[in-house]
């Protein structure tokens, strides 16, 4: 319960932070649309808008806006919006989250990895599938590997390895080189978690959606 309570207040703190920015400032550095009441902008995959007047998020899908307000959204977003640099730009060059942070959070990521691994290891294949539903693009040095875009053009990549007799299944994620230009180190966990809980989101929507009985055709990792 305290829990929850802190990621509330941190998400409203985040939303109110949001508003105390000169907006046009913003629009013009994105170069984002926007009318009296949002500012528009694409995220992972999904059209979404900023209430001008309270910070809140919301996404397209299915024909309306949803609510975008979930707690790695906020923070993700308006970390992206707020404080990304005029100047930022990918480097083309992929490295691991603990070189963002030098090592700072290594065991923190490590913790993390194994639910997600298991559940990617259950079923290979709606992961593959997902990741391209959501516009991935192969990402080479593990047994599956993909990355997707985050925002303007800055990706992130999920690279699984399959576990064995002596280690078990694995994940690890990748950024850009220059990721920081983009966001803060703090909110690039924010937004692992985001993706990922999108990727198995979307292995979710494909299944249900599938024939029975249908098997995807196969493709190489």
């Amino acid at each position: 319960m305290e829990k929850g309570r802190n990621y509330l207040t941190q998400a409203e703190n985040a939303k109110a932070r949001f508003l105390t920015y000169d907006q046009s400032a913003l629009i013009r550095k994105l170069g984002a649309k926007s009318d009296a009441e949002y500012i528009y902008v694409n995220f992972l995959c999904k059209p979404y808008r900023i209430s001008r007047t309270t910070g809140a998020p919301e996404y397209w899908d299915n024909g309306a806006w949803q609510d975008g307000g979930s707690f790695e959204e906020v923070m993700t977003l308006l970390d992206l919006v707020c404080d990304s640099q005029e100047d930022r730009h990918p480097a083309g060059q992929w490295v691991s989250m603990e070189s963002l942070g030098r090592h700072f959070h290594r065991n923190l990521v490590e913790r993390g990895v194994n639910p997600v691994a298991r559940q990617i290891e259950a079923d290979p294949e709606a992961f593959r599938a997902a990741c391209l539903s959501m516009g991935g693009e192969r990402v080479p040095g593990a047994d599956i590997g993909y990355s997707v875009e985050l925002f303007e053009g800055l990706r992130v990549a999920v690279q699984f390895w399959f576990g064995d007799d002596e280690f078990p299944a694995r994940v690890r994620y990748l950024w850009d080189a220059n990721a920081l230009q983009y966001l803060r180190y703090e909110t690039t966990y924010f937004a692992v978690n985001l993706l990922v809980r999108r990727i198995f989101q979307a292995a979710a929507r494909l299944s249900s959606s599938a024939p029975s009985g249908a098997v995807p055709p196969s493709t190489a990792w």
